[in-house]
């Protein structure tokens, strides 16, 4: 874990703002002339410090610059990461590796989302492993399981799965089994997005299978995303969850019906409402039954 003196935001060259411009004109013309050295070591580690620059648009420039280098500057922003003092290099280096994408900066970026006290390396970090793709899929998945992990590292998580989506699905296909119900819900959610994508019946097949997920969370997740997906195979099974013994799997099977709108459900909630006993639930049932017919009305 960095540590606060690591953290203190020095900046080890402080190069000038004249010396910085400088050095991006010198590169500029390399990169243009493509004589740029990318095995100069001096000089990429001059580019990174030069991220550490006061101006926001010097700062893009040079992770631009090496973005376009690439995979021979992984290292050093890999080290800039990991153990710079001016959290202005971290987030900068973080966010160059998310244009390089780079699978050997998977470790570094996932110690960086885990223990860099700085919110915004945090947040670039998990940018990069998203863009980066299949390759960080695994690590997302530990991140999940873990109980040692915060929340909020695990909700960054949750969104680069959703992002990687598609590129992901043979990892995913696999973790709908896991023992961890948040890995589980997880993983719902990023199919859905693969279902979005590709409209493949194997990941509807498995949004459908998870309404019946023995934790609440995953049954949840489940019928929202096949709410939003408009899935009307669905509907006999969600139909299903209208008589669930917990009644926030209640409320998220009239909601996933209402986002459908078929006018198949329109009996079914009536009966459900009849015998609801929970006031929320009963609120997004007559919500589901007004919104179903009005729909109906307006295409009548």
């Amino acid at each position: 874990m960095l540590n606060s003196e690591t953290q203190s935001g020095a900046d080890s060259l402080n190069l000038s703002h004249a010396e910085t411009d400088a050095l991006f004109k010198v590169v500029s013309e390399q990169l243009g002339l493509n004589t740029f050295n990318p095995n100069d070591q001096e000089l990429l580690n001059r580019m990174v410090e030069s991220m550490g620059d006061s101006r926001g648009m010097v700062r893009l420039s040079f992770a631009e610059a090496l973005g376009k280098i690439g995979k021979p500057a992984t290292p050093l922003l890999m080290e800039a990461v990991a153990n710079h003092p001016n959290p202005v290099v971290r987030r900068a280096s973080a966010k160059t590796l998310t244009l390089i994408a780079d699978p050997i900066a998977v470790p570094t970026l996932v110690n960086a989302l885990l223990n860099d006290q700085d919110t915004v390396v945090k947040g670039s970090s998990v940018g990069a492993l998203a863009k980066i793709g299949e390759a960080a899929v695994p690590a997302l998945l530990k991140i999940l399981a873990s109980t040692e992990y915060p929340e909020s590292a695990k909700g960054h998580a949750v969104w680069a799965l959703g992002f990687i989506g598609a590129e992901a699905k043979e990892h995913l296909y696999r973790e709908i089994n896991s023992d961890s119900a948040e890995v589980r819900a997880a993983v719902v959610g990023a199919i859905a997005k693969i279902a979005q994508e590709d409209t493949e019946e194997g990941a509807f097949n498995i949004l459908v299978n998870a309404l019946t997920d023995p934790s609440e969370i995953v049954r949840c997740e489940a019928a929202a995303a096949l709410g939003s997906l408009s899935y009307q195979p669905a509907i006999p099974n969600l139909v299903k969850l209208l008589h669930h013994s917990d009644w926030e799997t209640r409320k998220a099977a009239a909601l996933a019906l209402m986002k459908i709108g078929d006018r198949t459900s329109l009996e079914p909630l009536q009966a459900a409402l009849t015998q609801e006993g929970e006031a929320a639930v009963q609120a997004v049932i007559k919500l589901a039954i007004s919104q179903i017919e009005r729909q109906l009305e307006y295409d009548a």
